[in-house]
């Protein structure tokens, strides 16, 4: 299920479902990044409530999130920023809500639970992406707000990806032509899904994880040690998330140093020990999640995964249009 494209002058819902924002002037600036890219906004009342690290109660979140998919006028629902709290409205949302008015949703770090839960129970297309109060407050650095833009409003790379008749597959590239790197060789397509590690390791065993049967896994994460992102990778190898999926493609690991003196395996002696042995496809490198410049990428449509030639391509379009 996939939502229509957005134009500019399109009308979004922006809500916080997660953490809180640290207060009314984040919100209403963040409003205004998103007017700045060509975006009407209608920011959730429910955005500046703070309750400890939350964004208000769990039942406002949760129904913040409904009312936006259901207002007939919004035509994308736009996330504020993470933090925690996602994984505690799981099982508060009315999913046939969600698959009865696909809009375009978009978000990353703590709002992985939701991308997985949206695809998962209401089969919709989601876009992996950046948020305001997080990535474009006060500055919107200018490659990633050229990758957004690309996407939301019709094409995904500088080639452009929407052809005459229908949409062309388009190879993606690293901001400033970073090449990506494989792991382990190999070539897969099939749905991109995932996100930040920390949430798909904290709904394995619930009703909410990650099913990663023929899927391309995304996983990428932020101020975690090396032998945390051990602990969590093994736990998702103990889970069958790697002998399951098609292929693996690696995000950013920004500020996931070890601490000064402690002695550590690498990251990629990590993946190496962890997911190598599963024999699939592994790219690594591409610079998405929690880093700047960050790429814009839509979850639940087709990829390719080609680790021979190092290579990341869409195959679909995340639009229905």
């Amino acid at each position: 299920m996939k939502p229509r494209r957005l134009g500019r002058g399109d009308l979004v819902s922006l809500v916080a479902p997660s953490g809180s924002a640290s207060d009314a002037a984040r919100v209403e600036a963040s409003a205004r990044a998103l007017e700045s890219i060509g975006l009407r906004v209608k920011a959730s009342s429910h955005c500046a409530d703070a309750r400890g690290y939350l964004a208000g109660e769990d039942a406002a979140r949760a129904g913040e999130l409904e009312a936006a998919f259901a207002d007939p006028e919004t035509a994308a629902v736009i996330c504020l920023k993470g933090g925690y709290g996602t994984p505690r409205i799981l099982d508060r949302i009315d999913y046939g809500i969600v698959a009865a008015h696909p809009k375009v949703f978009l978000g990353y770090s703590d709002i992985t639970a939701l991308h997985v839960a949206f695809y998962q129970r209401a089969g919709l297309a989601t876009i992996h992406g950046p948020m305001p109060s997080s990535d474009m407050v006060p500055d919107f650095d200018p490659d990633s707000r050229a990758a957004l833009e690309r996407v939301l409003f019709g094409g995904v790379a500088e080639a452009g990806a929407f052809a005459a008749g229908g949409f062309a597959p388009v190879a993606v590239r690293n901001p400033g032509g970073r090449p990506f790197s494989a792991l382990s060789d190999g070539v897969a397509e099939g749905p991109l899904v995932g996100g930040n590690l920390s949430l798909l390791a904290a709904t394995m065993g619930t009703p909410y994880a990650l099913q990663a049967e023929g899927k391309i896994v995304f996983i990428e994460d932020v101020d975690e040690a090396p032998y945390r992102i051990d602990r969590m990778l093994t736990q998702l190898r103990l889970a069958g998330v790697f002998e399951a999926c098609a292929g693996v493609v690696f995000g950013a690991w920004t500020r996931c140093e070890p601490s000064a003196g402690k002695r550590s395996l690498s990251i990629n002696e990590v993946i190496e020990d962890i997911v190598v042995p599963c024999g699939k496809p592994i790219l690594a490198g591409v610079e998405a999640g929690h880093c700047a410049p960050t790429l814009t990428l839509p979850l639940g449509v087709r990829w390719r995964l080609d680790a021979d030639g190092a290579a990341l391509t869409l195959l679909e379009s995340p639009f229905s249009d």
